[in-house]
């Protein structure tokens, strides 16, 4: 009996640059690739960034199936219970999306494949699938149903694991006793089965408690408030994030929150307490073009190009030296470890491919990388390495990604509970209380 699915799903360039294998997550039913969609992948093939290496790996996936006339007839997808490919030209539909909206575009020619496929195929039901809004609303305007890709999509981000929690306790006992023995139970604070490194504001109407669960010991522990190289955090959830850093049990770690909640600074503050530990302390960040232009539209040599970039991280290593007095040993330290790149700033696409033994590697604006990059990221941590991301989930600085999609809130969704991480999201911001004014009123 010949393969029938009920429907054809038409997938833009950026569900590709999204995600190379998106070809293979649509379960029973068809997809087609529009002709336009291979050209612009080719202008992509070549670099070092993610959508660089995406494209790379989707043209490996359609060189596996090249022995077959892609653009004459369906060809069965590898593995069990998936559909059929297909690419599509873009003419045959009885309306032209070009003249349409008066521009020869590559989305409007991907829109006549998928209109031209309607047509062909009356029976099947067609979807444009696009991590792009703007050709999402164009396609409706032909009534052609449209979706973003949502395989590795959170689905609540307002619900995302936040890493703490408060407790309320009407008996001031166990708090008194994490503060005599140093943990407790977690029934003795209410508690049934608490998350892997979770965190606790424990609170009776006497007295209150900072605590994380251990899960090697099982017990509630007391987590002290304590500096780390000259920064002292300010709050409970401050306090928490430094924790996690320095806990030598948990190699990775997420720290969410708006702008000006600390994240970097205590990420980079705690690297620097744990620095005999580490070989090397990399902080790294995504290059994310200014206004959709390449690095290469600054003036100036790539150290120039880039240090406009870099520059917060570099505020952030400022901030901390000024804890110490010129004459002091730290300060001297910290110019001393960068000039032996002990402590290494640079743009994470100069390190994408590398594996990492005995580093800490803190990876700055997170809510920049795809799913598939941070993966990429994590599975290049070698023995005795240790894994920081930081950003704000809200605060998306690429086309093609959200709250939703974006690889920081995909971390912490799918790695929550596990006892090699902790994640806290921090809520209050620390900067200035001007600053804390325009967050709030502005």
């Amino acid at each position: 009996m010949p393969h029938r699915p009920t429907k054809v799903f038409v997938l833009d360039t950026s569900v590709i640059l999204y995600d190379a294998n998106a070809i293979f997550s649509f379960k029973e039913h068809d997809v087609a690739i529009p002709i336009t969609v291979l050209e612009e992948l080719d202008h992509f093939k070549k670099g070092d960034t993610v959508v660089n290496l995406q494209a790379r790996e989707f043209i490996r996936h359609l060189d596996k199936l090249s022995s077959h006339d892609l653009l004459q007839e369906w060809i069965p997808l590898d593995g069990a219970d998936l559909g059929r490919m297909r690419v599509l030209r873009e003419d045959g539909a009885s309306v032209d999306a070009r003249q349409v909206f008066g521009t020869d575009k590559n989305d409007h020619r991907i829109l006549n494949a998928a209109l031209a496929l309607t047509e062909r195929e009356p029976s099947r039901e067609v979807i444009l699938v696009s991590k792009d809004i703007n050709l999402r609303v164009k396609a409706r305007a032909f009534s052609l149903r449209a979706e973003d890709y949502e395989t590795v999509r959170v689905k609540d981000v307002d619900h995302l694991y936040r890493g703490k929690s408060e407790v309320e306790l009407d008996d001031p006992a166990p708090i008194q006793r994490i503060y005599e023995e140093g943990a407790i139970e977690p029934a003795a604070a209410a508690l049934e089965a608490p998350a892997s490194n979770h965190y606790f504001i424990l609170k009776s109407p006497q007295n209150s408690a900072l605590a994380w669960f251990n899960p090697a010991s099982g017990l509630l522990e007391r987590v002290h408030k304590a500096p780390a190289y000259g920064i002292t955090p300010r709050n409970a959830e401050q306090t928490f994030a430094l924790h996690a850093i320095l806990n030598p049990r948990v190699p990775l770690v997420s720290i969410s929150g708006k702008a000006g909640t600390g994240k970097t600074l205590l990420a980079l503050a705690g690297a620097l307490e744990r620095r005999r530990d580490f070989r090397q302390i990399y902080l790294a960040r995504p290059l994310v073009p200014l206004s959709n232009k390449d690095i290469g539209y600054l003036p100036g040599d790539i150290k120039s190009k880039i240090n406009p970039y870099m520059a917060p991280l570099w505020d952030n290593l400022s901030v901390i030296k000024h804890q110490f007095d010129e004459k002091d040993r730290e300060f001297k330290r910290l110019d001393e470890m960068v000039e032996a790149e002990k402590l290494h700033i640079t743009p994470l696409a100069y390190i994408r491919g590398r594996s990492f033994s005995n580093i800490m590697f803190i990876v700055d604006e997170a809510q920049n990388l795809t799913p598939h990059e941070i993966r990429t990221i994590i599975t290049r941590a070698g023995e005795g390495t240790k894994m920081v991301f930081t950003g704000d989930i809200f605060q998306i600085d690429t086309p093609y990604l959200d709250a939703q999609s974006n690889g920081l809130s995909y971390l912490i969704d799918r790695i929550k509970g596990n006892r090699l991480y902790a994640h806290v999201n921090l809520d209050k911001g620390e900067r200035s209380e001007l600053a804390n004014l325009a967050s709030m009123m502005l």
